[in-house]
């Protein structure tokens, strides 16, 4: 029997897979709908993680990989490194007619392959601003700060190691960048008890790395220049923007065939072509579902059920399809590719070095190998870390980290680990025995890195519980998600008033999801006496025909103070819920009948249910059931574990602001 794991401290989350996430039938019975499948949603809303949960997810798994190809690379140098070489030198061409491109296959992996990286790193950037952390502007200071710090810093020690040595001076840029999806999957291996907020916080600073490290190797790194091909590829790119400003353009063959001209245009002006990877990834927005496009799919959907005609079909996908944000869409496509063939495979072509005890006797104590390993070891969390502190200090506290400090500083530390974008600089920037050099101190610091990361999230865990938490989550507020505040003298609330913990759900009646939920949120409310608990309609009225009705007859009961006791039975009887189950229902709670009939024939109540239905577009909320946590959205799974943790963060949180 596996031995039983103490549960997660106030405040933190489990981050293994297989959690207590559960995946959702795709056609649920919706007479007795499973109390296990607690991660649906109706209104055509699929299971969903949030976008961040999910990318951390598939890094986490892809540095396995990405390690593994490393060590391949290693081996296979060391036992023929002349195999090795040749094989990545081996020519590859493609030609249309007179025009083609010719190049090895290493430079293929380099220049191309990468650039389905760098459009990953650029989809992930535009969520995080269009939807992430970043959308609120003000919060966009200190990461780019940051991020410029962590690189200022540890290109300041490799030049002060590499001064008067003419021939690694240039090669600078190979201790600057940090290698996002790398240092994002290290860090859920030797921090596996960390909230996501302190992913998002590498994930928003190490960004501005990657931006910063496409221009370096475009404007620093980039030899005999044709202006007019470059001229070109920006024209084409402008053309890709030009297309986004047109409603309802979404045809992603078109957007290919522009991006890959950009990228032909940008390889023959000598211009690194990966850059294109990552502006084509920034010029794909990223926005929730909105209902207007759900209520669409389902309108196509019963067309369809109508008449199952090839075009309708056709029809039914498009709706669903483009109900998504091509952010979404495209993450969905590449990122499993990139993070599982491509990084690996650039891995596995680069970091190839033939190690022996000559060449690291002189490596350590070359000033190119020692300025890359004390430039991101000790370079990197310096100039995050500090930039971090000192912009709080000018800001005298407006400006703050959104994590703790010992957050912070291992942020910093993992954001040491260079890895792919300093071995592409390195392989631009250096050849024969310098560039074996410069891949030992990559390597090193990305080892390293990785080691000093795990000393200080283990030194944090043994802190006192009160001060542990304050060195982790810290004492920034956080982004909040409730459009509409709670409203005691307005909303139905269960639970105490003045509790520290507010749970909102936006639900309908008539939802088998929120049926699932609703034994979970009284469990919850059971569990915990600081929690209050309020329920806002959100009827799905081109699904569910029955449940506007519903949401009035509970207003109905409201007027008669007995909201919570006609919301329990509308609960229970979902599948019953015509205006004779309505009336019964009334009786059997001894209403008024004649008050509560009248109530619902004239729609009293319709005027409260509208506010609530405009409160929920206003959070961006287009499915059911969906929970805000102390103003924040609460994303994934249901169940009573998922929830529970939601709650003790909130109420962590809380007790710091006090």
């Amino acid at each position: 029997m596996a031995p039983k794991a103490d549960p997660p401290e106030p405040g933190l989350r489990r981050t293994e897979d297989g959690g207590s996430e559960l995946a959702a039938t795709d056609n649920p019975d919706t007479s007795q709908p499973h109390p296990s499948l607690l991660s649906g949603r109706t209104a055509w809303a699929r299971h969903r993680e949030t976008q961040l949960r999910q990318f951390l997810r598939t890094e986490t798994g892809s540095a396995a990989v990405l390690l593994a190809a490393t060590v391949a690379a290693l081996i296979w140098a060391n036992v023929s490194i002349a195999s090795y070489d040749s094989f990545w030198a081996t020519g590859l061409s493609i030609h249309l007619g007179s025009t083609g491109l010719a190049m090895d296959l290493h430079s293929w992996v380099n220049s191309g392959l990468m650039t389905f990286f760098f459009l990953v790193m650029g989809l992930e950037a535009r969520r995080e601003f269009d939807m992430g952390e970043l959308r609120e502007r003000n919060r966009l200071t200190l990461p780019v700060l940051a991020g410029l710090g962590g690189m200022i810093i540890p290109v300041g020690i490799y030049l002060a190691f590499n001064a008067g040595h003419g021939n690694t001076l240039h090669g600078w840029g190979t201790a600057m960048s940090t290698d996002s999806a790398f240092a994002l999957g290290m860090l859920a291996l030797v921090g596996r008890r960390l909230p996501d907020r302190v992913h998002t916080y590498l994930l928003t600073f190490s960004v501005v790395d990657d931006l910063a490290a496409l221009v370096v190797i475009a404007v620093a790194y980039s030899s005999g220049i044709r202006f007019d091909a470059l001229i070109t590829g920006i024209g084409i790119l402008a053309v890709a923007a030009g297309l986004r400003l047109i409603p309802n353009l979404r045809f992603g063959p078109v957007y290919f065939l522009l991006g890959l001209g950009a990228w032909v245009a940008f390889e023959k002006s000598g211009v690194d072509p990966v850059v294109v990877g990552l502006l084509m990834g920034l010029l794909s927005y990223a926005s929730p579902p909105a209902r207007s496009d759900l209520e669409r799919a389902t309108d196509l959907f019963r067309l369809f059920r109508e008449q199952p005609t090839p075009e309708l079909a056709h029809d039914v996908r498009e709706g669903v399809r483009t109900a998504i944000s091509p952010n979404e869409r495209l993450q969905l496509l590449f990122h499993p590719w990139s993070s599982y063939l491509i990084v690996p495979l650039f891995a596995l072509a680069n970091a190839g070095v033939a190690i022996s005890a000559g060449l690291l006797s002189a490596a350590f104590t070359a000033p190119l190998t020692l300025g890359i390993l004390v430039g991101y070891v000790i370079g990197k969390p310096l100039g995050t870390a500090g930039t971090a502190w000192l912009v709080g200090k000018l800001t005298r506290g407006r400006i703050q980290p959104p994590v703790g400090w010992a957050a912070v500083l291992g942020a910093g530390t993992i954001a040491g680990i260079g890895f792919t974008v300093s071995l592409l600089i390195a392989a631009l920037a250096f050849h024969g025995t310098l560039l074996a050099e410069a891949k030992l101190g990559i390597l090193s610091a990305a080892l390293c890195s990785s080691a000093v990361t795990w000393l200080v999230f283990k030194a944090t865990m043994r802190l006192p519980k009160q001060l542990k938490i304050r060195a982790i989550l810290g004492t920034a507020e956080q982004v909040t998600d409730l459009a509409v505040p709670v409203d005691a003298k307005r909303d139905h609330v269960r639970g105490p008033v003045d509790a520290p913990v507010t749970l909102v759900e936006y639900g309908d009646f008539e939802c088998p999801y929120c049926g699932q939920a609703e034994p979970v949120v009284r469990e919850l409310l059971a569990g915990t006496g600081d929690l209050r608990y309020v329920f806002r309609h959100l009827p799905l009225t081109d699904v569910h025909q029955h449940a506007q009705l519903a949401a009035e007859a509970a207003e109905a009961a409201g007027r008669q103070q007995a909201f919570w006791e006609m919301h329990d039975m509308l609960m229970e009887h979902q599948g019953a819920l015509t205006k004779r189950d309505l009336l019964r229902y009334a009786a059997e709670l001894g209403l008024d009948q004649a008050q509560f009939a009248e109530d619902l024939r004239n729609h009293v109540g319709a005027a409260h249910v509208a506010e609530d239905v405009d409160s929920a577009d206003l959070s961006g909320v287009s499915g059911t059931p969906t929970f805000f946590v102390n103003d924040k959205r609460h994303y994934g799974a249901y169940d009573i574990g998922a929830l529970t943790e939601a709650v003790r963060s909130a109420r962590a949180r809380a007790l710091i602001a006090t």
